[in-house]
C-alpha cells in the first residue's frame, strides 16, 4: 500500500501481523485497496443503527445516520462520524479515472472511494462508496 504523503498512521503493524489478523478477504480490501464484488457486502442494505468502525483497527468512521440507499452495490454514506476519521488521496490506479480513495487515519486501511456531484439529496452531496469488508456495524444498544 502506497503511504499516505504527510500522515503517520496512530496504528502500526507489520504486514505479517495484518495478515495474521485479517482474513485474506479483508487484507486483500483493507491492506491492498481490493474491492469487493457489487451487492455482496454485509452491510449494503443494512438498516441498523449503530456505528461503523473501521475492520482492521476499530477506529469509528461513519454513522448510521449517515448512511444512505445509493443502489450502487456498497454501502454509502455522505459523511464520516468525525472530519478526522478518514484521510482522502487522489487514485489514478484505473487510467483515465481519477478517483479520490478513502483511507481509515487511524491505521490507513483501504475503505473504498468518495465520489461527489452525482445529484444524491444528501446535506454534502457526496458519497462515501464503502466496502461492507472494511466495516464492523456495532449496533445501538437496544431499550430496556
Amino acid at each position: 500500500m502506497k503511504p499516505v504523503v504527510g500522515a503517520t498512521p496512530r496504528v502500526v503493524k507489520s504486514e505479517q501481523e495484518w495478515r495474521e489478523e485479517l482474513a485474506p478477504e479483508e487484507y486483500q480490501v483493507l491492506r491492498h485497496a481490493g474491492t469487493e464484488q457489487p451487492f455482496t457486502g454485509e452491510y449494503t442494505d443494512t438498516k441498523t443503527g449503530g456505528v461503523y468502525s473501521c475492520r482492521a483497527c476499530d477506529a469509528e468512521l461513519f454513522t448510521s445516520d449517515t448512511k444512505f440507499d445509493s443502489h450502487c452495490g456498497w454501502p454509502s454514506f455522505y459523511d464520516p462520524a468525525d472530519s478526522d476519521a478518514v484521510l482522502l488521496r487522489e487514485d489514478r490506479s484505473i487510467a483515465g479515472r481519477p478517483r479520490i480513495e478513502v483511507l481509515c487515519a487511524a491505521c490507513h486501511s483501504h475503505l473504498g472511494h468518495v465520489f461527489s456531484g452525482e445529484g444524491y439529496e444528501t446535506p454534502t452531496d457526496q458519497r462515501y462508496c464503502i466496502n461492507s469488508i472494511a466495516l464492523t456495524l456495532r449496533p445501538e444498544a437496544e431499550d430496556q
